[in-house]
């Protein structure tokens, strides 16, 4: 349980929000925003983004490998808090990140550590 424990913290620790604004692109809301997953562990992750009460299925993260998610255009517009969501294909629970403020064009670096 003690690893579990220290896995899912280390899960919040490690997520960051990086900013990838184009130089004079402003705030253009037709950016890209991407979740690139970095998955550590051996469990393939199925991921997820959540605003408020709306969850959307990003997609599959295999083990072991990074994989690039686009976040759709409707749930990020302007500064938008978002939480991430990285659900271990056949275990028991997910991981939950904190809520980060994203905005259109930023791309957030998920680490999943191996367990």
């Amino acid at each position: 349980m003690k690893r579990i424990s220290a896995a899912v913290a280390l899960f919040f620790l490690t997520l960051v929000a990086c900013r990838t604004m184009a130089p004079g692109s402003g705030s253009d809301q037709n950016q890209r925003t991407a979740v690139q997953v970095d998955n550590r562990g051996f469990a393939d992750m199925n991921v997820y983004a959540a605003r408020s009460a709306q969850r959307v299925r990003l997609g599959m993260a295999p083990g072991n490998s990074t994989t690039v998610f686009t976040v759709p255009p409707g749930l990020v517009s302007g500064l938008t808090p978002l939480r991430f969501i990285a659900d271990p294909i056949g275990g028991m629970r997910p991981s939950v990140s904190e809520e980060i403020t994203v905005a259109p064009g930023d791309t957030v670096v998920m680490t999943i550590p191996p367990r």
